[in-house]
C-alpha cells in the first residue's frame, strides 16, 4: 500500500514522502481500516517537526484522524464489524490502510460524506469536552472563541451556538471573518485590533475557548467575567503563557486544561456519549465540519504545510483514493 512517511524532522513539505509499505495486520484489540479520507490536524505539523508530545520512532506515518471502512478486526474486538463505515483517531493513518485501537473507532454519521466525517472526531470532541465537560457552558452565556475560523474554532462556534450561547469569535484577518460568522459567531473581532476592549464593552466573556495561547490567553484573563472559565486547548501561537494564580484569585475566574486524548484512555464511555450527542446534532443539521478543501493523496504534504503556515480556514482533508 501507499503510505506517507516522515524520515527526519523538519517542515512537512520537506520531510514527508510517499513509500510503498506492507498492509498491516490488526493485533488483539485493534481494527484494520481501509482509509477513505484523512483530515489534516495541527499535530501532524508538530509530528513532522518532532515537537509533538508523542514522538513515534523514525520513520513513521503521520496522520491522526480518518474516515474509512473496516477491513478486518483483531482478536477480542466485538465493538465493530467488517464493512462498517467508521471514523477513528490514531497516529499513523495517512495511508491506504491503517491499524487503529478498537476503542478509538466510532460509526461515521450517515448525514456526512467521507471528507466531513474525517474532520468530525477530534475537533468536535475537543470542542464538546471543552465547552460542556470542562466549562459547563450554559444557555445565554457569552462564549469567546480564539482562532474562530480554524478547524477546532469553527467546531466550538457551532457547538456554542447550538447550546444557546452568544458566540464571539477572534480571527487573524478580515478574510477569515465570514468563516467564523458562518459557523455561528454573532460577532467577529480581529486579533490585531482591541478585541479585549470590545469584549469587555459588550459585557465580557463567561467562557473562553483558547487553542492559541500566548497573547490570546493573556488578553482573555482581562476579558473574562466573574466566575468565568478559560479552557486551555493548545498553543498554536507557539507561546505557552504563564498562569497567574494571584490574578485568578482577584478576579475569581478558573483556568481549565483540556487534553482530549486522555478521555479516550481514561473515560472512553464519555467519548462514546459525546460522539452520540455530536452525531445527533449533525443529523439535525446544527453542526457540520467546515471543509475548506479536499486534496488528492499525492498532495498531502502540501496540505500539512499549508496548515503549518497558518494560511488555512476550516479543515483540509486528504482523499486517499485520489
Amino acid at each position: 500500500m501507499r503510505a506517507w512517511r516522515v524520515d527526519t524532522y523538519g517542515e512537512p513539505a520537506d520531510v514527508m514522502s510517499v513509500a510503498e509499505v506492507p498492509v498491516p495486520a490488526p493485533g488483539p484489540g485493534e481494527v484494520l481500516v481501509r482509509t477513505r479520507a484523512v483530515a489534516v490536524n495541527f499535530p501532524d505539523v508538530l509530528l513532522a517537526r518532532g515537537q509533538y508530545q508523542e514522538r513515534p520512532p523514525l520513520p513513521f506515518t503521520p496522520g491522526i484522524e480518518l474516515c474509512g471502512e473496516v477491513a478486518a478486526v483483531g482478536e477480542g474486538v466485538d465493538s465493530t464489524a467488517v464493512g462498517r463505515r467508521v471514523v477513528a483517531t490514531s497516529i499513523g493513518v495517512m495511508a491506504e490502510y491503517a491499524v487503529v485501537p478498537a476503542w478509538s473507532v466510532h460509526d461515521a454519521p450517515d448525514s456526512m460524506d467521507d471528507a466531513a466525517a474525517a474532520a468530525l472526531l477530534i475537533a468536535y470532541q475537543t470542542a464538546w469536552f471543552g465547552l460542556h465537560r470542562r466549562a459547563s457552558l450554559q444557555h445565554g452565556e457569552t462564549l469567546l472563541v480564539h482562532a474562530a475560523a480554524g478547524g477546532v474554532g469553527t467546531a466550538a462556534c457551532q457547538l456554542g451556538a447550538a447550546a444557546g450561547a452568544t458566540v464571539v469569535g477572534v480571527v487573524g484577518s478580515e478574510a477569515k471573518a465570514p468563516v467564523a460568522e458562518a459557523a455561528g459567531a454573532a460577532r467577529v473581532l480581529l486579533r490585531g485590533d482591541d478585541w479585549i476592549g470590545a469584549v469587555k464593552a459588550d459585557g465580557g466573556a463567561d467562557v473562553v475557548f483558547d487553542p492559541v495561547g500566548g497573547k490570546a490567553f493573556a488578553g482573555s484573563t482581562k476579558a473574562v467575567n466573574f466566575e468565568g472559565r478559560i479552557v486551555v486547548v493548545g498553543f498554536a501561537s507557539g507561546e505557552i503563557p504563564p498562569v497567574r494564580p494571584d490574578h485568578a484569585l482577584v478576579k475569581n475566574y478558573s483556568v481549565l486544561g483540556l487534553h482530549w486524548a486522555l478521555y479516550q484512555r481514561r473515560r472512553p464511555d464519555l467519548v462514546t456519549e459525546a460522539h452520540a450527542a455530536v452525531t445527533r446534532l449533525a443529523d439535525e443539521g446544527a453542526i457540520r465540519p467546515v471543509v475548506a478543501a479536499t486534496v488528492p493523496f499525492a498532495e498531502a504534504a502540501q496540505a500539512v504545510q499549508r496548515l503549518a503556515d497558518g494560511t488555512t480556514t476550516g479543515r483540509l482533508v486528504v482523499a486517499v483514493g485520489e
